[in-house]
């Protein structure tokens, strides 16, 4: 049976979902991996996928820098191995099939909030903030991507939310962004690396929440979003503050920002893959 793959391909992992008929059948997710070579990739993509017989549309999250008219990656800091790798030949030699298929590129913020908007039965405007080794953002109106720059709706993960007395200078070489604060490797320097028994811990008052809060509120600002969502790795698993992290964005917050707001986390780690063959059944 025709089969769509949406791939999500992260800074630690892949995931994965099978749509058939415009239902998920299953997700997948790989090991760990730490800046893996072009074959550890392929073979990560092959264990999240498993075995795929009639595949006929991929979607594909991928992370860095790309150049559309080669469809290629340029620049991945985390994931070098995809560097320079057409794109629509990733999957098909990862699963060991002939030629290339119909493939859909985008990010993982946009994937996510396609997924959420659909799944969610949601109207109106959609902030997705997904947290996990990078940040990222997405902003879609009624399942319509608002684009700021190619496929993002902004760079949140670059604005800068300086927390006073926890200063601190981002991946980016930006003093005081977010991903500085909340990413992966930003959170692993505070409190070890072991996150899972950190998460239970957390208060809201920490810097990385307080920075989490104060684009929350900016982002009330500038694109007064109906519903907001925490996903990624660590967004969907701050459930337990969502109320700490909506009284502090509600005090005092900008009267431009819209009444009855939502806040929730993402459900699980596979609403890009879910969203990537979405979007690829779609196109």
């Amino acid at each position: 049976m025709p089969t769509t793959l949406g791939v999500d391909i992260g800074g630690t992992s892949v995931k994965a979902a099978v749509r058939v008929n415009g239902e998920i059948v299953r997700t997948g997710q790989s090991g760990f991996y730490e800046k893996p070579t072009t074959q550890q990739l392929l073979n990560a993509i092959r264990a999240a996928a498993g075995e795929i017989d009639q595949l006929q549309r991929v979607g594909l999250c991928v992370p860095g820098l790309l150049d559309r008219s080669r469809r290629v990656i340029t620049l991945t800091v985390n994931v070098p191995g995809l560097q320079g790798f057409p794109l629509d030949r990733l999957v098909p030699e990862a699963l060991g099939l002939s030629g290339e298929r119909s493939t859909t590129i985008g990010n993982d913020a946009s994937a996510t909030a396609h997924d959420l908007f659909e799944a969610q039965n949601l109207t109106g405007r959609l902030l997705v903030l997904t947290l996990g080794t990078g940040v990222g953002a997405a902003v879609v109106d009624d399942g319509k991507l608002l684009r700021v720059e190619g496929d993002s709706s902004g760079h949140i993960g670059q604005i800068d939310v300086s927390i006073p007395g926890a200063d601190i200078i981002g991946p980016d070489g930006g003093a005081g962004g977010l991903e500085g604060y909340i990413g992966v490797p930003a959170l692993k320097r505070v409190f070890g690396d072991d996150l899972s028994k950190v998460f239970p811990s957390l208060t809201g008052d920490e810097p990385a929440l307080l920075a989490l809060v104060r684009t929350i509120r900016i982002c009330h600002a500038i694109y007064r979003p109906h519903h907001v969502r925490l996903c990624g790795g660590i967004g969907t698993r701050l459930t337990h503050l969502l109320p700490a992290i909506r009284a502090k964005v509600e005090h005092h917050l900008t009267s431009v920002a819209r009444s009855g707001w939502t806040l929730a986390c993402g459900t699980d780690d596979f609403h890009a893959a879910r969203g990537a063959a979405l979007l690829a059944d779609d196109t």
